[in-house]
C-alpha cells in the first residue's frame, strides 16, 4: 500500500511540475509535419513566446508525405489566457546550445481563427547545429588554408627572404637607415646654424624683413587694385571698361551671327557654294603648279631643278661683280667717249 500510494503522488508531482496544468484542463490535440525531428522526443515541452502550454504526445513517420514525413502530435492547453491561432507556425528550437530541443510556437504575425481540436499547424523549418557546422565546412576549410599560407609567408619573412624579410632582418638596410637619419639630423643642425640656402632663410633676420617688405608690397598692389589705381585696377574698377568690352563682345557675337547667316562679305565667303568652288578650283590649280615645278617642268620648274641653269647664273653673277669692279678701280678704260667730227 505505501508503494502503490508513493506512486500515485509521484505520478500528481510529475504531472503538475510538467506545467499541463492538471487534469481538470481542457486541452485539445495538434499537428505538425517536419522534415527532420532533429533530436525531439515524447514528452517535450511545447511552448508559444517561451511559455509552456503543452507537451509531445506522438511522434512518427508518414509515407504519405515524403517532403515532411515527420508527424508530430502535441496536447496544449486550450484556456482564454492563451491565444493560439491557426495560422500560427511551429518550429524546432533548441534551449541553448546543448539544450533539449522542443517545439516552439510562433503567434505573433497570425491572424486566422483561434485553433480546435484535431488542427493542424504550418511547420517552419529551422537550421540546426549540424546544418550550420555543414553550411560553414567550405568556410572553415579556406580558413585552414589562408593559416596554413600565413605560416609558410611568416616562415619565409623569418628566414629573411623576399622585400619583407630583407626589411625586418637585413643589417645592411638598417646601417643605410642609420646612415640616412645621420644625414638628415646632419643637415637639420646646418639649417638651425644657418648654413646653406635654406638657413639663412630660416634663421636670417634680413631675410625675415625682405619677406615682410615684399608681402607689404603685395598688400600696397592689391589695395591699389582694389582702389581702382593703374592699368590692372581699371581693368577691375572701371565701369567704361567694362561697359566697353561688353559692347566688344556684343559686337562680336553680332558680327558671328550674321556670318551665320550669310550676310556681309564674310558671310557670303562662308556660305556661298560659288566661292567655296572656286577657292577648291585656285587650291588644286597651286597644287598642280607645285606638282610640276617639283617635278622640274617649265621655265621656272627648270630654275628649281635644272642644275646647269643654277651655275650659268651663278658664273654670270660673278662676270657681273668682277666687271663691277673693273669699272670702279679703272672707270675711264670703260666710260670713255670718243666723237668723230665729219
Amino acid at each position: 500500500m505505501t508503494v502503490v500510494v508513493a506512486s500515485i503522488i509521484l505520478m500528481v508531482l510529475i504531472f503538475f511540475m510538467s506545467g499541463t496544468g492538471g487534469w481538470f484542463t481542457k486541452k485539445i490535440r495538434l499537428t505538425a509535419y517536419i522534415d527532420n525531428a532533429g533530436g525531439l522526443r515524447v514528452g517535450a515541452p511545447v511552448r508559444l513566446a517561451g511559455v509552456d502550454i503543452g507537451n509531445v504526445t506522438k511522434i512518427r513517420i508518414d509515407p504519405t508525405k515524403p517532403l515532411t514525413p515527420v508527424q508530430i502530435t502535441m496536447r496544449v492547453v486550450k484556456s482564454d489566457d492563451i491565444t493560439l491561432h491557426k495560422d500560427s507556425t511551429a518550429m524546432l528550437a533548441t534551449a541553448g546550445v546543448l539544450g533539449e530541443t522542443f517545439v516552439d510556437i510562433d503567434s505573433s504575425t497570425a491572424t486566422g481563427p483561434l485553433v480546435k481540436d484535431g488542427d493542424m499547424l504550418a511547420a517552419k523549418s529551422v537550421p540546426d547545429i549540424q546544418d550550420v557546422v555543414r553550411s560553414t565546412q567550405g568556410t572553415l576549410v579556406n580558413v585552414d588554408a589562408l593559416i596554413k599560407r600565413l605560416d609558410r609567408i611568416i616562415g619565409f619573412i623569418e628566414s629573411g627572404q623576399g622585400s619583407i624579410g630583407k626589411v625586418i632582418y637585413s643589417s645592411d638596410l638598417y646601417d643605410r637607415l642609420n646612415a640616412t637619419v645621420g644625414e638628415f639630423k646632419g643637415l637639420m643642425d646646418d639649417v638651425q646654424q644657418g648654413k646653406g640656402s635654406i638657413g639663412p632663410l630660416l634663421t636670417s633676420d634680413e631675410a625675415y624683413k625682405k619677406a615682410i617688405a615684399a608681402i607689404d608690397k603685395v598688400n600696397v598692389m592689391i589695395d591699389d587694385l582694389q582702389a581702382g589705381k593703374g592699368s590692372a585696377g581699371k581693368l577691375l574698377k572701371d565701369p567704361e571698361l567694362y561697359d566697353n568690352t561688353n559692347k566688344t563682345i556684343a559686337n562680336i557675337r553680332q558680327l558671328t551671327d550674321d556670318m551665320n547667316a550669310g550676310k556681309g562679305a564674310l558671310g557670303k565667303f562662308t556660305h556661298d557654294q560659288e566661292f567655296a568652288n572656286k577657292l577648291q578650283e585656285t587650291l588644286n590649280n597651286l597644287t598642280a603648279l607645285t606638282d610640276r615645278l617639283e617635278k622640274g617642268e617649265g621655265t621656272v620648274g627648270m630654275l628649281f631643278k635644272d642644275p646647269g641653269l643654277y651655275n650659268n647664273s651663278n658664273q654670270m653673277l660673278i662676270e657681273t661683280r668682277e666687271l663691277v669692279k673693273s669699272i670702279r678701280e679703272n672707270p675711264k678704260k670703260y666710260l670713255t667717249f670718243h666723237v668723230k667730227v665729219f
